[in-house]
């Protein structure tokens, strides 16, 4: 049996679906729905179950013994919301007490940390899980930190006692984009935000730069697609002996400009993009630039190439942000 919290999310939704078209599985997803269009996510899979986040441990205590894995990529992810306390019960405490349960149940686990642990950059984007490492980030908001506490707890409490899950991996997710992210709204990619717009002929809309060093649209980041993320994850199922905190990204920082012009070309549509100002919530908190060090994730030998953002794009927008059923 495997587990994926956060089952019904964007990139949670996207491992369901590659772990069912593999035949691996019984596959249990737990994750909230509300009363939106979240659902649609999973309304092509055949599940074993599907449960809610408070009822969690308890399913697992009753299935300890055929839990093989747990995905967990579930937490409050909206890198805008103010509820430290929220964030860090739901980020932190839970995601210390599945560590905990995967450790005295001998599970596996892999689970979702993320780039923004980074803030600013200026510490730069290595993967080096030493903890004096991970003392120098400063993330700029709460969901960045809830996840570096998360890190630095278990690669501390790993460093006293070794106690851990037979297999253990931690991602530090880039940009991800790509199919079920509707549900995100103002958290979806700006692939996703860029594409209606275009499509009513409107121009592309990105933030103006309010740094010398770069110019308007000229920020960059490490866009990374889906299907990359769930084939790294699968990698790692497949390949138990592996563990440790890993970047994952594409290794290349591009544009929105890039970004940008991928989104015109996929629709064969001429470029137009205006520029606007930086909001005021964002100035001081806004990454200018990100690449993720990949040396530590292939020197654990993963070897299949990354998905250029033109590809990715060109995949996202004519297979499902312009088909009728836009779902995986």
């Amino acid at each position: 049996m495997l587990v994926v919290t956060g089952g019904a999310g964007f990139i949670g939704s996207n491992l369901v679906a590659a772990l069912e078209a593999r035949g691996l599985g019984p596959i249990v997803v737990c994750d909230q729905l509300g009363s939106g269009d979240k659902w649609r996510n999973l309304a092509k899979r055949c599940l074993h179950d599907l449960i809610p986040p408070q009822a969690l441990f308890a399913y697992l205590d009753r299935h300890a013994g055929e839990v093989e894995s747990v995905f967990h990529l579930g937490a409050i992810s909206a890198t805008t919301e103010r509820d430290a306390d929220l964030i860090t019960a739901n980020n932190f405490r839970l995601s210390l007490d599945l560590w905990d349960w995967c450790q005295r149940t001998e599970t596996r686990l892999i689970y979702a940390s993320s780039a923004a642990t980074y803030g600013d950059g200026s510490a730069g984007f290595d993967d080096d899980p030493a903890p004096a490492a991970l003392a120098r980030l400063r993330p700029l908001n709460p969901y960045g930190w809830s996840k570096h506490l998360f890190d630095r707890r278990i690669l501390a409490g790993l460093a006293l006692s070794g106690r851990r899950p037979p297999q253990w991996a931690g991602l530090k997710f880039f940009n991800v984009y790509g199919p079920n992210e509707h549900h995100k709204g103002e958290m979806q990619s700006v692939v996703a935000k860029l594409y209606p717009l275009l499509a009513a002929g409107e121009p592309a809309r990105l933030f103006a730069s309010d740094r010398p060093d770069y110019p308007d649209g000229g920020q960059k980041r490490d866009f990374v697609w889906v299907g990359d993320c769930v084939d790294v994850m699968l990698w790692l199922h497949a390949t138990p002996t592996v563990n440790g905190l890993f970047n994952l990204g594409t290794g290349q920082a591009r544009s929105w400009n890039d970004l940008a012009a991928a989104v015109f070309a996929a629709m064969n549509r001429p470029q137009r993009i205006d520029y606007i100002p930086m909001p005021p919530h964002l100035s001081g908190k806004y990454q200018y630039f990100t690449e993720a060090r990949m040396d530590r994730l292939r020197a654990a030998g993963y070897t299949a190439p990354f998905t250029s953002l033109e590809d990715g794009v060109r995949r996202y927008v004519q297979d499902y942000l312009s088909a009728p059923d836009p779902y995986v």
